[in-house]
């Protein structure tokens, strides 16, 4: 089983320096639910990189721009998908949205790939 992280953001130096600005000076109007749980402003949440590093579940993230030129598909991000034929929605935009923290997101995830 794979799963794909599909961040509300595009790639690139200038959305990342957009990307930070808001997370700075408007948070809680900030589009990516998944980029704000599993990072802080600068860096990548300890917590969210030891799971990942240490889940023997496969993992992909990619920038929206980067999944739609890779897998030519179109969602509502943030999203986490199950690579499936068609792909499988793990976690919505809106289920995204209710989590409150990282630990929570892990907990969601183990919960959902489990078995």
């Amino acid at each position: 089983m794979k799963l794909i992280f599909v961040y509300n953001a595009d790639s690139g130096p200038v959305s990342g320096l957009f990307d930070i600005g808001h997370k700075l000076f408007s948070p809680e109007t900030y589009q990516c639910g998944l980029c704000a749980l599993t990072y802080d402003t600068f860096t990548e949440k300890k917590i969210w990189k030891d799971f990942r590093e240490s889940s023997s579940t496969e993992m992909e993230f990619l920038h929206r721009d980067e999944f739609k030129k890779k897998y030519d598909k179109e969602f509502d991000y943030p999203v986490v998908l199950k690579e499936n034929d068609p792909f499988e929605i793990l976690l919505s935009k809106e289920e995204i949205e209710q989590i409150p923290d990282v630990e929570m997101l892990i907990k969601t995830i183990e919960a959902k790939t489990a078995g």
